[in-house]
């Protein structure tokens, strides 16, 4: 089977930061965030987040791509993935089917320092799927 007809076109692209939800926890984390950012766990949010709100050139990245986006903290992931284990942060591919594949590991945001690289890696990843036709 081709991979580009392993991903139908209601496949989902899935942002899992290493974060709990909710408003106490965004405080808590945008403080962590400027206090001690070298010890902040979360490197996809730490990328992608200012303060208080996404960085507007991922934001416009993000909503330009021809998939629905699901943004999931760590304490909701387990139950939205099927009780999936993966290392965290992580940006995933879900066809809604099976296990979600793995774009962008955890491994590979933690080493990332620069927005356009992740840009860049996410559009790679994509394209060898085959979702995206660039």
């Amino acid at each position: 089977m081709d991979r580009a007809d392993a991903f139908p076109a209601t496949a989902r692209l899935v942002l899992v930061y290493n974060a709990d939800g909710g408003l106490l926890n965004a405080v808590k984390d945008a403080v962590h965030k400027a206090v001690r950012p070298a010890t902040y766990p979360c490197s996809l949010c730490a990328l992608t987040y200012g303060w208080a709100a996404m960085h507007s050139d991922w934001r416009r990245f993000l909503f330009r791509l021809p998939l629905e986006k699901v943004f999931l903290h760590r304490d909701e992931a387990a139950k939205a993935l099927g009780g999936t284990q993966l290392d965290l942060p992580a940006i995933l591919l879900d066809a809604g089917a099976g296990e979600p594949l793995v774009l962008v590991s955890a491994a590979e945001l933690n080493a990332m320092q620069h927005r356009r690289a992740l840009m860049a890696l996410l559009l790679e990843r994509l394209e060898e799927t085959g979702v995206l036709a660039l």
